[in-house]
């Protein structure tokens, strides 16, 4: 991981046409904007791993409801244990 000091104002160069630059500092909150393509896909980490989960979900395969009674009834007798 690269580590990087910058000040109000200031920005970080990414591959010649990502801009990130420091809006504004306010106690432990930091503003920053960042300038990309429209190509570019930009999120926040929390929305980007529930994106993740919703299309593992998605794509796995369908269970049945007995199966998932089994597992469930699985599951509950590991937490009593």
């Amino acid at each position: 991981m690269l580590v990087l000091s910058r000040k109000k104002g200031e920005s970080i160069i990414i591959q010649d046409n990502i801009e990130v630059t420091v809006l504004a500092v306010d106690g432990d909150t930091v503003r920053i904007g960042i300038s990309a393509p429209n190509h570019v896909d930009i999120f926040r980490q929390e929305l980007y791993v529930s994106i993740q989960e919703a299309n593992r979900e998605s794509t796995a395969p369908p269970v049945s409801d007995v199966e998932a009674f089994m597992q469930f009834v699985r599951d509950t007798k590991e937490k009593d244990k």
